[in-house]
């Protein structure tokens, strides 16, 4: 999809077409590079749920961003076709952050895990997901 050595910013570009992570979430690239992943939003009222907490919806949203990007960068066009999240903790912090590594990246089928902290590096969430490349 993406060249493995393009700018971050044409990694930003491409992927603010997400727009329901980038727009409604708030979801952003920091880090793009075959096989990794890092993105970020800035805890805001819009995250969180009836009792306060970073709704489970807005961390899978976030987890799944980070997947896009490095099952992506440097591959065939390359969709999730499993995902599994645990949900460790509540953030305590104000940024939560994912971290998508490849755990093995084949011809055809990709298998990823995304770690989720808070800023202050409280584990929130942890991804395991499945891809496939077209």
């Amino acid at each position: 999809m993406l060249d493995e050595n393009c700018p971050i910013e044409e990694v930003r570009t491409l992927f603010g077409n997400d727009r329901f992570a980038t727009e409604a979430c708030g979801c952003r690239v920091v880090e793009a590079e075959r096989g990794h992943a890092v993105c970020a939003f800035d805890i805001d009222g819009v995250h969180l749920n009836a009792q306060g907490n970073v709704m489970g919806g807005a961390i899978f949203t976030l987890a799944d961003f980070a997947l896009a990007i490095a099952c992506n960068m440097g591959e065939e066009p390359t969709v999730a076709v499993s995902n599994t999240i645990e949900f460790l903790s509540t953030a305590k912090g104000s940024t939560l952050i994912a971290t998508c590594d490849a755990d093995k990246s084949g011809r055809s089928l990709g298998f990823y895990t995304v770690e989720v902290v808070d800023d202050l590096g409280t584990p929130v969430a942890k991804m395991t997901a499945t891809c496939f490349r077209r």
